[in-house]
């Protein structure tokens, strides 16, 4: 029986192994998402990824690796639909490579099903909500934080944030000046996901590329952690 939490949600796994994609459109089904699945990135690409609320892509395909499907659709679509990574890899720096291109969560195979569908619950979850209990907007001169719309705007123009990123963005905003240790950051934006301290540090540095002029203000302080402060 489908449950009712979830049944507009909408989420595409790609893996070259059909039967695991068989094992997660069954598991996710079974809990009331919508599943499409693909046997590669080719495949992927030909779809209309904006209907989706949640991509898990394996790393090890063919031509087109699920990294470099991942950056195709951030970076070259602004694409920010969370992602999950499946892979066999699992180093630190492959880890890294993959949150530095936007992955929420990242699973090593082999990996237990319950726990990708506990993961991709808490993914969702936090992509349709915020732990702010305003409808106002928080302006700092020409940047914006629409609480309600979940985005950032500079100068009126929105600036394509992944789930994290504007978590990030939202705590430090929040509280100008203030300084908050990696792992207060990692709980605030990331909760139940099994990622390391660098993962902030790699987040960090997107956010000041993504921030143009407003990005020299995410500052660092050495031993400590970030803090979002206009006059360092």
């Amino acid at each position: 029986m489908l449950k009712e939490t979830s049944f507009k949600y909408k989420i595409l796994a790609v893996d070259d192994e059909p039967d695991l994609g068989d094992i997660i459109k069954f598991n996710l089904e079974a809990e009331g998402y919508v599943v499409d699945t693909a046997l590669s990135a080719e495949d992927a690409l030909q779809l209309n990824l904006q209907e989706y609320h949640l991509f898990i892509f394996d790393v090890m395909m063919g031509a087109i690796s699920g990294f470099r499907l991942a950056d195709e659709i951030r970076n070259k679509q602004a694409n920010t639909t969370p992602i999950i990574f499946l892979t066999a890899k699992n180093t630190e720096n492959d880890k890294l490579t993959g949150f530095s291109l936007g992955a929420d969560d990242y699973m090593t195979k082999p990996f237990s099903v319950r726990e990708l569908v506990a993961r991709v619950k808490a993914i969702l979850k936090r992509s349709e909500s915020v732990n702010v209990n305003t409808s106002n907007n928080l302006k700092i001169e020409s940047l914006t934080l629409d609480y309600e719309k979940k985005r950032l705007l500079i100068d009126n123009i929105r600036i394509d944030l992944t789930p994290h990123e504007y978590k990030i963005m939202e705590l430090l905003l929040k509280n100008p000046g203030k300084v908050y240790s990696r792992e207060d950051i990692l709980n605030y934006a990331w909760e139940t996901a099994n990622v390391i301290d660098r993962t902030v540090d790699v987040h960090i540095t997107r956010l000041r590329k993504k921030l143009n002029n407003y990005g020299k203000y995410l500052v660092g302080r050495s031993g400590y952690g970030y803090c979002f402060e206009m006059q360092p």
